[in-house]
């Protein structure tokens, strides 16, 4: 009596010996792996029925996980096989669908085009502020990872959660990954707080006593040694 995995083995080696008898459109094998991965199989046991690499399983499953509109267009070859791998950076179907139809008629259909446009609102995680943040806190605080497959992407995209973080509970997952990592990461503009009364005074009379200074030693470079040492 076989067992469940041998069984799933077992289909894997026939639909697989199937799809080379048969010119397919390259979907079905992605469709394909789809049926297998839902059947229990690993990337690893569909490489080997496949006789491809694992890599290429994770390829195509993530192809395989497009948008619906887009897997469409490319069963009816509508777009090329590099299109639909330069749109599998975002998960976000309805994303997706946006950045096709802003492109379609356009003349700028490049992989780096459609890249920019599916991360604009994330970060290289390599970044300085993605590396302040933490990826791993951000993350813990509901933001997502956004990865390409296909090429080199230096450790893929920041996608802060885009929410309004709550306040008075410690550090909140670093304040909501820094408050939605500035809303996208974008620059903070802040405004000074008001000085108190006594900060006031202390402030007029350092003021006063610079520049009184600087009238006694107008026109020279620089303060006298013992006067630039003085403390305050």
């Amino acid at each position: 009596m076989r067992d469940a995995k041998s069984t799933n083995l077992g289909e894997g080696d026939s639909l697989a010996k199937n799809m080379q008898r048969a010119t397919l459109h390259p979907l079905a094998q992605f469709r394909a792996f789809v049926a297998l991965r839902e059947k229990g199989q690993g990337d690893e046991e569909i490489a080997a029925a496949f006789f491809v690499t694992p890599q290429l399983v994770k390829q195509r499953l993530k192809l395989a996980a497009l948008s619906p509109t887009l897997l469409e267009l490319y069963a009816e070859d509508e777009m090329s096989l590099e299109q639909p791998m330069d749109f599998t950076v975002n998960p976000d179907h309805e994303r997706q669908v946006q950045v096709w139809e802003a492109i379609r008629s356009s003349w700028n259909k490049e992989p780096y085009q459609i890249r920019r446009m599916l991360t604009e609102t994330s970060v290289r995680a390599s970044a300085r502020r993605a590396v302040f943040v933490d990826v791993e806190v951000c993350e813990a605080a509901g933001g997502t990872m956004l990865h390409d497959l296909f090429q080199g992407d230096d450790g893929g995209w920041l996608k802060p959660k885009q929410s309004r973080p709550k306040v008075g509970n410690g550090s909140k997952s670093r304040s909501t990954c820094l408050l939605a990592t500035a809303r996208v990461l974008g620059r903070l503009n802040g405004n000074p707080a008001p000085m108190t009364d006594d900060e006031g005074a202390a402030h007029a009379k350092l003021f006063a006593k610079y520049r009184t200074l600087k009238e006694e030693y107008e026109g020279q470079d620089q303060f006298p040694e013992e006067i630039d040492a003085r403390p305050s």
